[in-house]
């Protein structure tokens, strides 16, 4: 029986089709474009194969496209009866997240990724902050985002996609030096993965190595395909840093060309956070954001996430409403909170209303039960960094600033320490 490059079966008959799929399932794992591409060459070789629908289905949804997944998802499952036992139980437990049943999901992808370790479509949902493990709206999912990776490294070894996502576990809790050993080495084994270029650039984040990750992200992101899953992301950090550095023609650029609903071909999800985060973070700086930027992604957030219940978009969602003073927006999103994280959404909403009005008291009070738990709404704590920044600002406008400088030595020193007050809009 043919099998995929870690050694799972492939119930197909043609060496092109498992070809295609296993190139799909690597650029899948690398957030590389070409994905739906790979998936689909795949299934015109041999339109029987199962698990190139299901993977064509994956492809879709990390894309954002949610309204094309029904019908691959729908052909994997008429096809699972002729396939493999461990085919038809990716297919069942994929089959739920895909469905958006994710609480159902969880207990089957990690019943079959016990069974089935190396089976790496399935055991990727739960890897990286936007995965099962880091939208579960948990107290302490990055140190079970850890444990998991860690529970799967003696099967994977020398790998050079497991090797990016223990290491960005690994950063996300704070062990950078062996997140950096890990991170170097998937870059050695696969250089143009966008998923290690992204991680290297979260930890180059953390280090505070600035000028490093200019020069990481120049050239990789000029030569990145626009419909990279991670093209969306990348650019935000390279607009981030830019922004960091002073240079705000180039964070412009990034936002007018790379990241803003109306040029990006990223998943919404991406869209909506990374545009409204870069805005935000502008104007903690003090640069002055047309009002229209503000209306635009508010907008934007109102027609592609209608309903809460992502807590990492709704907060988002919240903060844009905020700023473009979009208060009926706002108000739907506390009063209709949704998921785990429920609760945090709506102190973090709450909080971004009283910032947008001034009411900088009102704004630490709702901001303070959030920042010990905020790390239950998703994101990285890069993504994350942006509410502490919020956080300084208020009790900086409120002549605060000994609180603020404590805030921040106590909470990120790494990233964010005392010296960065002063470069926050006061």
């Amino acid at each position: 029986m043919r099998e995929d490059r870690y050694g799972n079966p492939l119930t197909t008959q043609s060496d092109t089709a498992r070809d295609a799929y296993v190139r799909g399932v690597d650029l899948l794992l690398g957030g590389d474009a070409g994905v739906e591409d790979a998936f689909e060459a795949a299934i015109a070789a041999d339109d029987g194969f199962a698990l190139a629908h299901l993977g064509l289905a994956r492809a879709k949804q990390g894309l954002g496209k949610g309204a094309e997944i029904k019908a691959p998802l729908k052909q994997s499952r008429a096809l699972a009866s002729g396939v493999t036992v461990q085919e038809t139980g990716a297919i069942d437990a994929l089959g739920l997240m895909l469905e958006g049943k994710g609480a159902l999901a969880y207990p089957k992808i990690r019943a079959h990724v016990d069974e089935y370790p190396r089976d790496a479509l399935v055991a990727q949902t739960c890897m990286g902050v936007f995965g099962l493990i880091g939208f579960s709206g948990q107290a302490g999912r990055e140190s079970e985002q850890l444990a998991y990776a860690r529970a799967l490294a003696p099967h994977y070894g020398d790998d050079w996609w497991f090797l990016c996502q223990l290491a960005f576990a690994e950063l996300e809790v704070g062990q950078l030096e062996t997140a950096r050993r890990n991170i170097d080495r998937s870059q050695e084994l696969c250089p143009s993965a966008a998923h290690g270029v992204h991680v290297k650039s979260h930890l180059l984040y953390e280090s505070g190595e600035t000028d490093e990750g200019i020069a990481l992200l120049t050239g990789y992101h000029a030569d990145l395909n626009r419909t990279a899953q991670l093209h969306c992301h990348l650019s935000w950090h390279l607009g981030l840093w830019s922004l960091e550095t002073g240079n705000l023609d180039k964070m412009w650029a990034i936002i007018d060309q790379d990241i803003s609903p109306e040029v990006s071909l990223s998943p919404p999800l991406n869209i909506l956070t990374d545009t409204a985060a870069l805005l935000a973070r502008a104007e903690l700086r003090g640069v002055s954001v047309p009002e229209d930027y503000w209306h635009r992604i508010s907008t934007y957030a109102s027609e592609r996430f209608p309903h809460t219940g992502i807590a990492f978009a709704d907060v988002h969602a919240a903060m844009a409403h905020a700023m473009a003073g979009q208060g009926e927006a706002l108000h739907s999103i506390v009063s209709d909170a949704k998921g785990p994280a429920a609760e945090v959404v709506c102190d973090l909403a709450e909080g971004f209303g009283a910032f947008a009005r001034g009411d900088w008291a009102r704004a630490v009070a709702a901001f303070t039960p959030a920042m010990s738990r905020h790390e239950r709404i998703g994101g990285s704590r890069a993504q994350r960094d942006l509410l502490e920044m919020a956080m300084t600002t208020a009790l900086l406008r409120q002549g605060q600033g000994d609180e603020a400088r404590r805030f921040l030595a106590t909470r990120r020193p790494e990233t964010m320490g005392p010296s960065s007050v002063a470069g926050l809009a006061g």
